[in-house]
């Protein structure tokens, strides 16, 4: 859900904003959506919240066919893919039709917690058979890598504990409203909440430096019909 130029900054504005954006850490984060959606038989992919387009750029050269939905143009002009503008929390199921898979990563923090569960079912009754859906994770955790050789040394280490009895602020609308691992955001909290929306927990999984708490989902039977 960023880019609000939609792909009006001048070409040295861009890399900048597409460097920093797209650092080290968050990296493996974009991979591991492409990873877990390939385990999937699919097609035609939805992809929403497309940020600066690297997902999207990885997803057409990978043979998908692609569309984007955000609440503003995109900020990046290759590759062209169909594009919906929409609020998600207005969206109907019926004009996000015809895709196998959605790909919903690092998006719906941004959205109420109360809302959520509407839209996940939005989702479901879209037609799509697949969700792949990645939200923060702050639950108690460690990270620790180290890197040597004769030339260079780097370490990176990162412990989040006691996060679940901490209460979370929301931002300002369009920042995190919410994430799992908080005081009342527990991982059992939020996968009720994918299954309370009538969809089958497939496969979980993890990425450790931007953290994140990834789903494969499958629509459940009922669900898969256009609604």
């Amino acid at each position: 859900m960023d880019g609000e130029n939609g792909g009006r900054e001048s070409a040295e504005e861009q890399r900048r904003q597409w460097l920093t954006y797209y650092s080290r850490k968050r990296i493996i984060q974009q991979w591991t959506q492409l990873a877990l959606l390939g385990s999937v038989e699919c097609r035609r992919v939805l992809e929403i919240g497309p940020a600066r387009g690297l997902v999207t750029a990885m997803l057409v050269n990978a043979g998908y066919e692609v569309g984007t939905l955000d609440y503003c143009r995109p900020a990046f002009t290759n590759p062209i893919v169909p594009h919906i503008i929409a609020d998600l929390r207005e969206v109907k199921s019926q004009e996000i039709a015809g895709y196998d898979a959605i790909l919903c990563c690092e998006t719906l923090e941004h959205i109420e917690w109360e809302t959520v569960g509407r839209i996940l079912e939005t989702l479901r009754h879209s037609g799509a058979r697949y969700l792949v859906i990645s939200v923060p994770y702050m639950e108690t955790q460690l990270t620790f890598d180290l890197y040597v050789n004769a030339h260079v040394a780097r370490h990176y280490f990162s412990l989040k504990k006691l996060i679940n009895r901490r209460s979370f602020t929301p931002g300002p609308r369009g920042e995190h409203q919410w994430e799992v691992g908080y005081r009342g955001y527990s991982l059992q909290a939020w996968e009720q909440r994918l299954t309370n929306a009538g969809w089958l927990i497939r496969q979980r999984d993890f990425t450790e430096h931007c953290r994140s708490v990834f789903h494969i989902l499958e629509a459940s039977p009922a669900g898969r019909a256009t609604g």
